[in-house]
């Protein structure tokens, strides 16, 4: 390969031949293809070509080849944008408030429409809306935690906290602590609310295990019905799933419950939260509690948004930045100060109406 293949590479690369392009098709279809109409960004062309050079530097290094002809070639051109979150799609404290509620309701068996499966699950995804918005995970850090990395800790707080929570001396609290492994591989510890633990404990005892008496590699959230595809079923240890059984059945039977040992995926973790907030918001809705705008809102909430609930939550109830930081993963404390910014300017947001509908 010479500089001028890597730049026709390039060329390549910004606009594909037409025999490369279609639409999105599963990898295992025979129509699949590489790149999809809209062709790829800048920034992922520039992300191939990082991607590509740096394989041939280790090619290189390794002495399969006696030189690296993309140390040659630039980047593709981009524009280095500003930090994006999304703090938009964070819950406020009221809603927030709120939506706990009501899952608490359908949590205990309060609504009569409600099948015992049907509870079991909606308790399945208040485990992890909780675990996601009271430690501020991602998905795949929900979705892959275990049991073994969850401890509780006795703490012995400090005077002013004691003094805060009308104790005299040193206050001794219990903390849960969870050790997860987020983007590169790095390892944090998150805190884990005294609810959060409450909501699992729940989830337990509709899994049919002991909590306090675990597996190491038990999940600390996994399916209770598995649906009737191959793919589920082998990875949930049930070598009869081809049974011609509808695809889109959704067994729950006990055996069913008894084999579901193993972790929800992250996609189908986002996916039981995401069913479950847009159910919620057309109930609550109906019931006259949620206004249009709320309503509106929960129907577009994913997994990730209970995420940055959390981050602007610990800022407005004074967290110190640099702990909110440590307790995302955060790499850089220039993308954790978006949430403050966010905070000051729902404050002065506050403030207008306030004022506005004041005359001052």
């Amino acid at each position: 390969m010479t500089v001028e293949d890597c730049e026709a590479y390039k060329d390549f690369l910004k606009g594909p031949v037409a025999s490369f392009v279609g639409p999105k098709r599963s990898r295992a279809s025979g129509r699949w293809r590489p790149f999809t109409p809209e062709g790829l960004s800048a920034d992922s062309q520039a992300y191939a070509v990082r991607a590509i050079r740096a394989a041939f530097a280790w090619l290189t290094t390794v002495r399969y080849l006696a030189g690296n002809p993309w140390s040659a070639v630039t980047d593709p051109a981009t524009v280095t944008k500003e930090v994006s979150v999304q703090v938009d799609r964070a819950l406020t404290a009221d809603l927030w408030v709120l939506v706990r509620r009501a899952l608490d309701q359908r949590c205990g068996d309060q609504l009569l429409n409600e099948t015992p499966e049907q509870v079991r699950q909606w308790r399945t995804a208040r485990a992890a809306i909780l675990l996601m918005g009271d430690s501020g995970l991602r998905r795949e850090e929900a979705a892959n935690a275990g049991r073994q990395d969850l401890r509780s800790i006795r703490h012995v707080a400090s005077a002013g906290f004691a003094k805060k929570a009308g104790e005299g001396g040193a206050a001794q609290v219990e903390i849960w602590a969870l050790s997860v492994v987020g983007k590169r591989r790095r390892q944090r510890t998150v805190p884990v609310s005294a609810a959060t633990v409450r909501a699992l404990r729940a989830h337990w005892i509709d899994r049919g295990e002991n909590f306090d008496a675990a597996q190491d590699d038990a999940p600390l959230i996994a399916p209770l019905v598995i649906p009737a595809t191959l793919t589920a079923r082998a990875k949930h240890g049930n070598k009869d799933g081809d049974r011609g059984e509808d695809p889109t059945e959704v067994q729950s039977d006990g055996d069913d419950r008894a084999r579901a040992k193993k972790a929800y995926a992250p996609d189908a973790l986002a996916r039981l939260v995401r069913q479950g907030m847009k159910q919620l918001a057309g109930e609550l809705l109906r019931e006259g509690v949620l206004s249009h705008d709320a309503h509106a809102q929960l129907l577009d909430t994913s997994a990730h948004a209970f995420r940055h609930t959390f981050g602007t939550r610990a800022v407005a109830r004074d967290m110190p930045i640099d702990v909110v930081q440590r307790v995302l993963g955060h790499a850089s404390l220039q993308t954790t100060s978006i949430y403050v910014r966010a905070e000051r300017q729902r404050m002065l947001d506050a403030a207008a109406q306030y004022y506005s509908e004041d005359g001052g």
